[in-house]
């Protein structure tokens, strides 16, 4: 499967953003996805993932704030960022992981087999 990951952009701190990545390839209810993200001079980080029947998990410092969901018929898991804060700035890249568990997700990279290329948050004080 090949990931295209979209949305990101230049936000003032408080506003909203929400990140799309379309999956190529007929099977996109087979996977669960995630999101990651990687700021500058920091490892890569868990941010939220989804299961293949819709079970979330989010990252502690996203709680709240961010909202994973998918539509299976768009080939599409979304990322929705509200109340963004300037610790939230980093390369956002959508992760799959194809399975027979349809209610599985998954936490960290090496858990992902799909990578799509990243898209820019920046979140200004």
């Amino acid at each position: 499967v090949q990931l295209q990951a979209s949305g990101g952009g230049l936000v003032q701190a408080g506003g909203s953003l929400r990140l799309s990545c379309v999956a190529s390839g007929r099977t996109f209810s087979s996977y669960a996805m995630g999101w990651f993200r990687q700021a500058p001079g920091k490892e890569r980080e868990f941010v939220a993932a989804i299961s293949r029947n819709g079970g979330t998990y989010y990252a502690d410092s996203v709680k709240g704030r961010f909202t994973i969901s998918r539509d299976n018929a768009k080939n599409t898991v979304y990322l929705q960022m509200n109340s963004l804060k300037p610790e939230d700035t980093a390369v956002y890249c959508c992760a799959a992981r194809e399975t027979s568990d349809s209610l599985g997700y998954y936490l960290t990279q090496y858990d992902y087999r799909y990578w799509g290329q990243g898209t820019q948050v920046t979140v200004s004080s």
